[in-house]
C-alpha cells in the first residue's frame, strides 16, 4: 500500500524535476499580526508531500486526500483531492520503492487562533499521516 512518506509545512514549496524545493519548512506556529478592531488577512501556507509507492503498486492511480481542519476535526478548511500514480523508471532496480513529490499552496482566512493540522490521506487503506500546527495572534494598539 502506498505511504505519505514526508508531510511539512513552508514558506514556499515547489516541485522540479520530481524534487522538492522548500524555503522556511518545518514551521509550526504561524503568527498573525494585525491591528485591533480589525480582522487579521488570511495567510499563505505551503505544504510539501511525498508519497511512497511499492514496486508492485507502481503504474496504479492511488487516491490522495490533504486537508487542513481546527484541532477538533470539526472543520476543513480546505481540501484536495487528487491520483498519485507512479511509474517504474528504466533501470530501475526489482523491488525497489517509488517516491513523488507534491507541492501546495495555498492562502487559508484561518478563522480563530489556536491549533489546526495538515492531515494527508492515501490509497485504499486510507494510510494517514498529520502535521500539527498553531495560529496565534499578535494584536496590535489602533492608533
Amino acid at each position: 500500500m502506498p505511504e505519505i512518506a514526508l508531510l511539512t509545512l513552508a514558506n514556499h514549496v515547489e516541485v522540479q524535476n520530481g524534487l522538492l524545493y522548500m524555503n522556511g519548512g518545518g514551521w509550526d506556529t504561524l503568527t498573525r499580526t494585525y491591528t485591533e478592531g480589525r480582522k487579521p488577512d488570511a495567510n499563505l501556507i505551503s505544504i510539501a508531500l511525498a508519497t511512497l509507492v511499492h514496486w508492485d503498486e507502481a503504474n496504479e492511480k492511488h487516491q490522495l486526500t490533504i486537508w487542513v481542519e481546527d484541532e477538533d476535526g470539526g472543520s476543513r478548511l480546505i481540501e484536495w483531492q487528487l491520483d498519485v500514480e507512479v511509474g517504474r523508471p528504466p533501470g530501475r532496480a526489482p523491488g525497489s520503492d517509488s517516491r513523488s513529490a507534491l507541492a501546495l499552496n495555498a492562502t487559508i482566512a484561518f478563522p480563530h487562533e489556536g491549533g489546526y493540522r495538515v492531515v494527508a490521506e492515501v490509497g485504499e487503506a486510507r494510510h494517514q499521516q498529520t502535521y500539527p500546527f498553531r495560529v496565534v495572534d499578535r494584536v496590535t494598539p489602533a492608533t
